[in-house]
């Protein structure tokens, strides 16, 4: 696994006293709740692979091993994690390789505007374009110094500080670069398909126009 190379600050609002303010309806959690839906895959390293996939710039897959993969360059971001089961876990640190570097080694198409991230068993997440490439958008393999364990995602998840939780998938395997928007495993299934907490979107039926894929 690489090692931490940068530390970056993490961004929140403060509260009264200089408290972090929490988004709209959480409440902050002490210890990391293991949440998710269905069993937890077993890690073989020989047959994994991290692929991107879709509309690239010139057409191909790009794939990488789990070696490959975990010696690409490691940072560390300072950041919240929201849950839309209202808990949230504040200033932790997050390491991995970020969102931004599989952006430059894999080049999306210019038509692309979301992504869609693959996960095991088929669990799926779409997620704007942008939101995707923020300098915060981590792949993260470790957190507070320490590599994920099985339950929290290891060998790989997903972190979106700025969105809610789900929007960062554990044991993650692939990126789609689509040039259109559609709904991943649990936008199909009622929740909101941008997910932003702050403004607390956290259901399908909160959704303004524009906001959702076009029918």
């Amino acid at each position: 696994m690489g090692q931490p190379v940068e530390r970056e600050s993490g961004a929140r609002e403060s509260g009264a006293a200089g408290q972090p303010e929490l988004p709209p309806g959480q409440r902050l959690q002490r210890g990391w709740p293991v949440t998710h839906y269905g069993p937890v895959p077993k890690f073989r390293p020989e047959r994994w692979e991290f692929r991107v996939f879709g509309a690239t710039a010139d057409g191909e897959k790009r794939c990488w091993t789990h070696e490959e993969f975990t010696a690409l360059p490691y940072t560390s971001v300072v950041a919240d994690l929201h849950c839309v089961t209202k808990f949230s876990m504040l200033g932790a640190e997050w390491g991995g390789i970020p969102a931004r570097t599989v952006l430059e080694m894999a080049p999306p198409a210019p038509a692309v505007t979301h992504v869609m991230v693959w996960a095991e068993y088929g669990f799926s997440s779409n997620l704007r374009l942008a939101d995707f490439a923020s300098d915060r958008t981590l792949f993260a393999t470790h957190k507070d110094g320490e590599l994920l364990t099985a339950e929290h995602g290891f060998p790989l998840r997903l972190v979106v500080p700025h969105l809610y939780a789900w929007k960062g998938p554990k044991w993650v395997r692939g990126v789609e670069y689509m040039t259109a928007d559609r709904r991943g495993f649990w936008e199909e299934r009622g929740y909101h398909n941008i997910g932003d907490p702050w403004k607390e979107q956290r259901y399908s039926y909160q959704e303004e126009p524009g906001e959702g894929p076009e029918l």
